[in-house]
């Protein structure tokens, strides 16, 4: 069993020699090109009464905003899309298992990424709304020798939310794996089944919580705190 994911494609020669491409970022590409692909296709003939794939991407778009504006407040709807973004993102790229893949988010590599890319957009926002005298000002909240927690606050939060989600997508991977090949083995070379029933049967509790309710919940909670950040960073303490 391989901890770690499988190398696509690796450059010999040339300039991009030792370079490699992973499964990770074949299937991310895929994740991404298909919610592309589904926003295209249910905005290509807006009609007054939804149907198809309309009628689906706008129950979308209304759960994201009311669950954006009921953890953010309705002054920060504009965070709306994104948050959409993220959360369906990571809603596929989490359940991939469910199409025996494995899943883009039991890569530390594209976990950190997300976690570097809210961590600047948290950090920009917050410039924005406080500019750079408030921005600095607030690391001396509420005392000026907190100033070096703060900062570490900061600085430890991309890798505390990449982790999280990290740690428990891989851990339903590596879960999962071992199960199968145990029943495999107790099939085949204990009971002596002349096919794998119990591969077949018993893990199915298992994929159920790994591949499906395992992946919405932690794209549930990396949404949640990306918010919760957001809106603590753009909010001064006296607004508090």
């Amino acid at each position: 069993m391989s901890v770690g994911p499988r190398i696509i494609i690796w450059f010999d020669e040339g300039p991009l020699k030792g370079v490699f491409i992973t499964e990770t970022v074949i299937w991310a590409i895929v994740v991404s090109v298909a919610i592309i692909i589904f926003a295209l296709i249910s905005t290509r003939n807006l009609k007054k009464q939804p149907k198809g794939a309309q009628g689906v991407a706008e129950l979308i778009v209304e759960y994201v905003y009311n669950f954006v504006r009921d953890t953010m407040g309705k002054d920060k709807l504009s965070f709306a899309p994104f948050i959409g973004t993220i959360f369906l993102y990571l809603l596929i790229a989490n359940a991939l298992g469910l199409l025996g893949i494995r899943a883009v988010t039991a890569d530390v590599n594209m976990t950190f990424a997300l976690g570097c890319l809210i961590f600047l957009i948290i950090q920009y926002n917050s410039i924005r709304s406080k500019g750079m005298l408030g921005y600095l000002k607030h690391f001396t909240k509420p005392y000026p020798f907190m100033v070096p927690i703060n900062i570490l606050e900061e600085v430890t939060f991309p890798i505390s939310l990449s982790f999280r989600i990290f740690g428990n997508i891989l851990a339903g991977v590596i879960i999962v794996e071992l199960a199968f090949e145990g029943l495999s083995f107790l099939s085949e070379e204990v009971i002596h089944l002349p096919v794998p029933l119990l591969q077949a049967i018993l893990p199915l509790p298992l994929n159920a919580f790994f591949d499906i309710f395992e992946p919405i919940l932690q794209a549930f909670v990396f949404s949640m705190l990306t918010m919760s950040f957001i809106a603590k960073a753009i909010t001064s303490h006296d607004d508090h």
